[in-house]
């Protein structure tokens, strides 16, 4: 292995470390009994909100591979996309920057739909461009209807809330602006880019906020309304939250998720805070990342029985 195969990994445990350090200073005053008070507080109807919250970021997330194949032009069964679509966000939201997750698996289960290897990157590619256009629309929205969002990390630039507010619905207004004229593809020697169809974009624009609110949902949901600052802020939270997550390469956001919120939400009960993020990591994390390694055995165990098969009809 090179050099660089040890970066990422590397990056992604200085993270957790930092992060777990910074949070430990923020709960030394946070008892465990005080988060199971919290736990058992949280009435049974917010639980069942908190699970159909994680369904819909789930769907959301299965909407990414089928924009990306509509715009490839590829039909493959939608049932497959789901599975294929659960796993792959399972399995990486949990080991994060690992070569395990997201290409791999993607990579094996579109191969043995007859993708070739560069749709299959331009797939990854335009799925992770539909998250990023999730992430600024919605900061869009947040920071230029809450912009006291920032003051809550420190931030006394009010300003600083518009101009990047502002400058995500830019650039999201210039990718849908670049749809609408039909730009061009790009051909680099016989790889082409086609600028995605207005109606691609469209769902774009529904599914990459979709999946971002039914994620923060979870933790709205689970909150109590003492010192609920309101969905739009726990929103505004969590977007900062996943991006930094996402940005430290931090395996599951370990310690970063926790740190941002108890951070953003200083009006709040300490344990609650907690309690909800454990919620959070229960149904967004680890209940799909153990139902996705059934799914990944299923998938190879089918994959091997195929092979056996041809070898006999061979034979």
């Amino acid at each position: 292995m090179k050099l660089k195969d040890y970066v990422w990994p590397v990056i992604g445990l200085a993270a957790v470390g930092i992060s777990v350090w910074l949070l430990y200073r923020e709960l030394r005053s946070i008892s465990l009994d005080d988060v199971i008070h919290s736990l058992y507080a949280i009435p049974v109807h917010r639980w069942i909100l908190a699970g159909v919250s994680s369904l819909v970021a789930y769907a959301a997330l299965a909407g990414y591979d089928r924009i990306a194949l509509l715009h490839l032009r590829r039909k493959i069964s939608w049932v497959f996309i789901a599975l294929c679509s659960f796993t792959t966000y399972a399995l990486s939201h949990n080991i994060g920057a690992s070569v395990l997750s997201g290409a791999v698996v993607r990579y094996r289960a579109y191969s043995s739909q007859g993708m070739s290897g560069p749709e299959i990157a331009l797939l990854i590619a335009f799925c992770s461009f539909t998250f990023l256009l999730g992430v600024l629309t919605l900061s869009a929205v947040v920071l230029l209807v809450e912009p006291e969002l920032l003051q809550r990390f420190n931030t006394d630039l009010l300003s600083l809330s518009y101009v990047l507010g502002f400058g995500s619905l830019a650039v999201v207004s210039l990718y849908v602006f670049g749809s609408w004229l039909h730009f061009k593809p790009l051909r680099i020697r016989r790889f082409t880019l086609e600028y995605p169809r207005l109606s691609v974009v469209a769902q774009q624009l529904v599914v990459g906020p979709l999946e971002l609110i039914g994620a923060a949902a979870i933790i709205y949901f689970t909150l109590p309304a003492a010192g609920n600052p309101g969905f739009l802020i726990i929103l505004g939270i969590f977007l900062v939250s996943f991006s930094a997550a996402l940005i430290s390469h931090a395996p599951g956001g370990l310690g970063v998720l926790e740190l941002v919120f108890l951070t953003g939400l200083p009006d709040m009960d300490q344990a609650d805070v907690l309690a909800a993020l454990i919620i959070f990591r229960l149904f967004y994390l680890l209940i799909p990342f153990a139902l996705s390694l059934l799914v990944v055995l299923f998938f190879e165990r089918s994959q091997l029985l195929l092979r056996w098969y041809k070898k006999d009809g061979e034979a």
